[in-house]
């Protein structure tokens, strides 16, 4: 059974507040979702307890922070053995100016997105930080111009009820 499937149309509708506003009194959730603030408050931590809510974050303007630079990152090891893998993804995890990692298929073995205040923090990153990993035989690397998208909202199923009311009408 899929987590998706446990989820009913109230837990779906108070994940869908939550990520649009964490911020929200139990009771302006509940009210938001049609529940009283007993049961919306156990939804809450059941589904916290499942791991099915993770955490709660702020946004934060990295300019602002001076983070003025994003880079994407892609790099290739040399050998895939599962204690060397081990070994550089706990490295990487780590390291706090790579903001996110993604092992991936096709022709990078990770990609991943790295935050520096400008370029020269970058090259230091890269040449006192990066290519000194062991196992790393080739880096490529992406300056990010702009981001055009950046979303904390994900793209929720509908409940199954709804879905069945869609297809009648």
């Amino acid at each position: 059974m899929h987590a998706q499937d446990e989820l009913d149309a109230y837990s779906l509708g108070l994940l869908r507040e939550l990520l649009r506003d964490s911020r929200q009194t139990v009771q302006e959730l509940a009210d938001a979702v049609g529940l009283s603030t007993s049961p919306c408050w156990k939804r809450i931590k059941a589904m916290e307890e499942r791991g099915v809510i993770r955490g709660y974050t702020a946004r934060v303007d990295p300019e602002k922070v001076g983070l003025g630079l994003k880079v994407i990152v892609e790099a290739n090891l040399a050998r895939h053995r599962e204690e060397q893998v081990r070994s550089f993804e706990d490295e990487i995890a780590a390291i706090p100016e790579i903001v996110q990692c993604l092992s991936t298929t096709g022709e990078s073995d990770y990609v991943m997105t790295v935050m520096v205040a400008d370029i020269k923090c970058f090259e230091r990153f890269l040449h006192e930080t990066l290519l000194r990993m062991p196992g790393i035989t080739h880096v490529r690397s992406r300056i990010v111009l702009r981001e055009l998208k950046a979303q904390t909202q994900l793209p929720l199923p509908e409940p199954v009820a709804a879905r069945a009311r869609g297809r009648r009408g």
